[in-house]
């Protein structure tokens, strides 16, 4: 993992977040007017309208564009995962999956294909986990706010549009212990099958989110100490990518569990901060769905994916390019010389 530059810390993120840019409502404005006469009855299309309208507000131009997308993986191994059997694979497979993203052999690497997207893959020092939750923080200040200036990199100038997800062997683990410190309720309640894991395995990943808890019990007041003391290093960048893709002007594309946990750090800290922010897809996990109730967030498809590293994000960016095209490319009723609504 390079030196980000600039460098950030916890308190200047904090700071960061409370002055986030708001959408451009003089684009939003343009695209509801221009909705308004294209060629089809008044809400005709659904949700591919809100997504037009979302888009132009946070790329800030209207007519949106989508000809340059970005799928931004980001990986990093639990310290969780190698002290208890929380996952149906070894912590080896973060590494070795990497790899196969680099040569293509991945599931993303066919979607963002067929998406016509930018794929980036970044490490977060793969051979130094975190350290293990149950035991106390997995990571300091300092190495969160490190990483989290890491994902800001990922947001270049010039995307149209960034697609979240994540690679790390233990992070639903992980994802459950943050979800449960910021909005409550018993491990049980949040915990899932994450690689396929049997019974034995979903006690296991409950007992160590309990165990997290009450070994962090006086570091979870603040969203971003809950990072700290319970996520990753994938989770902290990809913090980093959303900030960084608001300052950017840059809509962002959530993927699954572990993708959305992250971001609910920003969400618990200050709700508007994901409104630049939509949900791909809702995992098959069982705390994915209980989480976009209490974010209040619908997802843009629902088939049952849970295999994260952006699949789910990767698999909407066509979605974005629909609304996108049918918003820009459709004629109006003068146009086309049809008679508009009587």
């Amino acid at each position: 993992m390079p030196e980000p530059q600039p460098a950030v810390t916890l308190d200047e993120m904090r700071e960061i977040v409370r002055r986030l840019p708001g959408p451009d409502l003089e684009a939003g404005t343009a695209a509801t007017l221009r909705e308004r006469q294209l060629t089809k009855p008044t809400g005709a299309l659904g949700r591919l309208e809100e997504i037009a309208w979302w888009t132009a507000c946070w790329q800030g131009r209207h007519p949106p564009r989508l000809d340059h997308p970005r799928i931004a993986v980001f990986a990093a191994n639990h310290g969780v995962a190698a002290a208890r059997p929380v996952s149906a694979y070894p912590v080896a497979v973060t590494a070795q999956m990497v790899r196969n993203f680099l040569n293509g052999g991945a599931a993303v690497n066919q979607l963002s294909r067929l998406a016509d997207s930018d794929l980036q893959v970044y490490e977060l020092d793969l051979d130094t986990p975190t350290d293990d939750f149950t035991q106390g923080p997995a990571m300091s200040a300092a190495r969160c706010a490190h990483a989290m200036a890491y994902g800001m990199m990922a947001v270049d100038q010039g995307l149209d549009l960034i697609c979240l997800g994540e690679m790390g062997i233990g992070n639903t683990t992980a994802a459950s212990a943050v979800c449960t410190a910021l909005f409550g309720g018993d491990p049980a309640d949040w915990v899932g099958p994450g690689t396929g894991v049997d019974d034995d395995g979903l006690a296991a990943k409950a007992a160590a989110v309990a165990d997290g808890l009450a070994a962090n019990r006086d570091r979870l007041n603040d969203p971003f100490d809950v990072l700290c003391a319970l996520g990753g290093l994938e989770f902290a960048a990809i913090v980093g990518a959303v900030v960084a893709a608001r300052l950017a002007h840059t809509p962002v594309l959530l993927d699954g569990f572990a993708c959305t946990a992250a971001a609910a750090v920003l969400h618990a800290f200050d709700p508007r901060a994901l409104d630049h922010c939509l949900v791909a897809h809702v995992s098959a996990e069982p705390g994915h769905r209980r989480l976009l109730d209490r974010l209040g967030r619908h997802p843009l498809v629902d088939l049952n994916m849970r295999l994260g590293e952006a699949s789910g994000a990767a698999l909407a960016i066509p979605l974005v390019r629909a609304a996108v095209d049918c918003h820009a490319g459709m004629a109006t009723f003068a146009e086309a010389g049809v008679s508009g609504k009587r």
